[in-house]
């Protein structure tokens, strides 16, 4: 497996100024979305307790139902996610909860979910 700095650098390999990095749609806010949404994707798996296309899910009363787009704002300016839901609309994003439009402290927010 790769390690973070190869990563990094394969990452920036392409970016030839300031603005490919931290502007409106640079590299900062595409993983910022990237790791927003996977990590919901993560939240999403450990609530309904199987994984996506898991035979588990079948006949369990609960199970994914799709997506829906939320626009978040915070440092990064505007960003728009897709979010999960379930069928019983009972699934509520540590990351990201349900009515939250403003997104600070992402790295707080990070450190907190692994800290459980």
């Amino acid at each position: 497996m790769a390690s973070v700095d190869e990563l990094l650098d394969a990452l920036i390999k392409d970016c030839k100024k300031p603005e490919d990095i931290v502007g409106e749609n640079g590299l900062l806010k595409q993983l910022t979305k990237r790791v927003l949404e996977r990590a919901m994707q993560v939240e999403m798996t450990d609530h309904l307790g199987y994984e996506k296309h898991s035979p588990d899910g079948n006949n369990s009363g609960n199970s994914r139902n799709g997506t829906y787009k939320k626009t978040v704002k915070g440092e990064f300016g505007s960003l728009e996610v897709t979010v999960p839901r379930d069928r019983n609309g009972s699934f509520d994003p540590l990351i990201l909860p349900k009515g939250q439009s403003r997104f600070t402290g992402f790295d707080d927010k990070i450190i907190s979910m692994y800290a459980r």
